[in-house]
């Protein structure tokens, strides 16, 4: 059948035909997701997907959605955006492992103020690598063009997961106890949070872009457009084995905002700063921007992309899981009895 067009819809500045090229171009990155469920493809009215609860009691869903921030800005000056996808499917799903859930599909959302197709196949390349990584299939999503409203060269990305859980091993952080390990899990950057403090920081839009930093071994530009970590896969084989109290997802808010998120009451966290392996890049940033450590650790993760609570008996083999599933993880700190809250010391 032939693609539809209005010349006049065109007029008013929205290509429909970009947009099926761009859904041309993006097929091969959606096929890459594809995993046992999927039913259909891409281009109907919604994504279908068949539950296998095989193995579950007591099946619960979790939804988590997000977006990439002003970190999208960074992509936009470099004209690399082939990387951001990964950020907002990391962003979805790292949340709802939060709650032990396993990710099975992800949809996303591209608002932009004109359709240049082989834009919008680079950030669903992203998309569909994030989704690769944590094992869950893309099904579906959306391209709108928004002329007048943002300017051309312009998007914004969001995203939006569905997973599933049984019921008795989401995590309960009521069975958290005193004397627990806080385990963390190093992050690859900035991650996704904290990028208006970054461009205030740094004069990205002019000579610090493409300033090559020695202590980061790239340009500025280069190393802050790291993807987020997903530690979907190596959590989730981890929860198989070891009894894991409480997860945080180390956001916005950085560590005296989301570590709180996972303790219960009359629990808090005392997490030595001689510890972590702090990158780089967040000292770069406290210097330059005459940034308060107290300001660092309630902004960005640190270093620190997701901590994981186990019982003490278990840290050492916790450690060892994660390490055999690739995933680097040391301790840093415990949990101790007072008011909810975290105490770096």
């Amino acid at each position: 059948m032939e693609k539809s067009f209005s010349r006049s819809y065109a007029a008013a500045g929205v290509d429909i035909t970009a947009g099926y090229k761009s859904v041309e171009l993006m097929k091969g990155h959606v096929k890459r997701t594809m995993i046992p469920g999927v039913l259909g493809g891409i281009g109907g009215f919604g994504g279908l997907f068949e539950l296998d609860l095989s193995g579950m009691t007591h099946p619960v869903l979790v939804s988590g959605t997000d977006g990439v921030g002003t970190k999208i800005r960074v992509a936009q000056l470099l004209d690399k955006h082939d990387t951001v996808g990964i950020d907002c499917v990391a962003m979805c799903v790292n949340d709802i492992l939060a709650c032990g859930a396993k990710p099975l599909i992800f949809l996303d959302y591209i608002a932009c103020g004109k359709n240049v197709p082989e834009k919008i196949a680079a950030i669903v390349a992203g998309v569909a690598e994030g989704c690769v990584q944590a094992g869950c299939a893309l099904v579906g999503g959306e391209t709108a063009e928004h002329p007048g409203m943002m300017p051309e060269q312009d998007y914004d990305l969001a995203g939006f997961t569905v997973g599933a859980v049984d019921k008795d091993a989401i995590l309960d952080i009521n069975e958290m106890e005193a004397g627990d390990v806080i385990l963390a899990l190093p992050s690859t950057g900035v991650h996704s949070n904290g990028f208006s403090l970054v461009r205030k920081v740094f004069d990205l839009e002019g000579k610090d872009l493409h300033r090559y930093v020695p202590e980061l071994g790239a340009e500025l530009g280069e190393s802050l457009l790291t993807p987020t970590k997903i530690y979907v896969k190596p959590v989730l084989k981890l929860m198989e084995q070891v009894k894991v109290h409480g997860v945080s997802h180390i956001t916005g808010g950085g560590f005296y905002e989301n570590i709180p998120r996972c303790l219960p009451d009359g629990l808090r966290a005392k997490i030595q700063k001689s510890s972590l392996h702090i990158l780089p890049i967040f000292d770069l940033i406290a210097k330059e921007g005459d940034v308060p450590e107290r300001d660092m650790f309630n902004t960005y993760n640190m270093g620190v992309g997701m901590a994981l609570i186990v019982p003490a008996a278990e840290a050492d083999k916790a450690v060892a899981a994660l390490k055999a599933e690739g995933q680097e993880a040391y301790v840093m700190g415990e949990i101790l009895r007072g008011e909810k809250g975290v105490e770096l010391c």
